[in-house]
C-alpha cells in the first residue's frame, strides 16, 4: 500500500536536508536555556557528530551533518537474520556492541538466540570487512561528551538502530539521537527507551516497506559510500598553518 504522495521523498538527499532541519529546531530548542554558560560550544570538538548507518544512512546523514554544522563519521551495524530467510532481521550487532534481539521474533519461530550464533559470527566479520573498507586507519570517533545524532534511511523493526545506540550509549555521550526521515511509529516507541531523542518526519501506524517514502531509493554501493565519507572528511580537514 502506497503512502500518501506528501510523505514521500524525492531521494535520501532530499529526505535528509528536510531532517537536518528538524534536527536543527530540536538542537536549537535544547541549547536555548543555556546559551549563557555554553559559550565554549563553539569550539570544534564541542559540535554535533553525525552518524550514519550505512550504507542508506550516509546520504541522508550527510544532508543532516551538513544543516546543522556537525562532525560527520559512521557506526556500522549489521542485522542479524534467520537461518533459512537472512533479510528478515530478528536481531544485530554494531561496533564494540552486543549482539541486541527481537527476542519475541526470536520465539515466534521456534528458535533461541543460542540458534543465532552462526549467524551473528558471519555479520562479525562482515562488520569487521566494512570498518575496514569504510575507515581503513581511522579510528572510530571519540562521542564522550557530545551530542551524537545517529542517522537512517528509515527506521522498520528498528533493531538495527538500538544495536547502534546501544553500543554508542556506553562511550557516555552528553546527548544521544536517532534521527530517520520515516519511522515506524511502534519502532519508535521502543527505540526511544535506548536513546534520548527521536526525531522523524512521518511515524505513520501502518508501515509497510520504506522503499514506498522514496521515489528513488536505488541500493548503494560501497563505492558511493566511500564517495561521500571522503568529500566530508576531506571537507572537515583543517589546514596546517603556514
Amino acid at each position: 500500500m502506497w503512502p500518501p504522495e506528501h510523505e514521500r521523498f524525492a531521494d535520501r538527499t532530499a529526505a535528509g536536508r528536510m531532517l537536518g532541519a528538524e534536527v536543527a529546531q530540536h538542537l536549537r530548542r535544547r541549547e536555548a536555556p543555556a546559551e549563557a554558560r555554553t559559550a565554549e560550544r563553539t569550539t570544534a570538538s564541542k559540535k554535533p557528530l553525525v552518524l550514519a548507518l550505512p550504507k542508506g544512512g550516509v546520504p541522508v546523514a550527510v544532508a543532516v551533518a551538513e544543516a546543522i554544522e556537525a562532525d560527520f563519521d559512521l557506526v556500522i551495524s549489521r542485522k542479524i537474520g534467520l537461518p533459512w530467510q537472512s533479510d528478515h532481521g530478528v536481531g544485530a550487532i554494531a561496533e564494540n556492541g552486543p549482539a541486541v534481539f527481537d527476542l519475541s521474533a526470536v520465539a515466534a519461530v521456534g528458535l533461541s538466540v543460542h540458534d543465532l550464533s552462526p549467524a551473528v559470527q558471519r555479520e562479525r566479520v562482515e562488520l569487521r570487512r566494512r570498518q575496514e573498507r569504510y575507515r581503513g586507519s581511522r579510528p572510530a570517533p571519540d562521542v564522550a561528551g557530545r551530542v551524537v545524532v545517529v542517522v537512517d534511511d528509515g527506521l522498520a523493526t528498528g533493531v538495527t538502530a538500538r544495536a547502534a545506540v546501544r553500543a554508542l550509549r556506553a562511550g557516555k555521550p552528553e546527548h544521544l539521537i536517532f534521527a530517520a526521515p520515516v519511522c515506524a511509529a511502534e519502532s519508535v516507541d521502543l527505540l526511544a527507551t535506548d536513546c534520548d531523542t527521536v526525531i522523524d518526519i512521518h511515524s505513520p501506524r501502518e508501515f509497510h516497506a520504506l522503499g514506498l517514502y522514496y521515489h528513488d531509493f536505488a541500493p548503494l554501493t560501497d563505492s558511493h559510500v566511500l564517495q561521500m565519507c571522503e568529500q566530508m572528511w576531506s571537507d572537515s580537514e583543517i589546514p596546517s598553518p603556514v
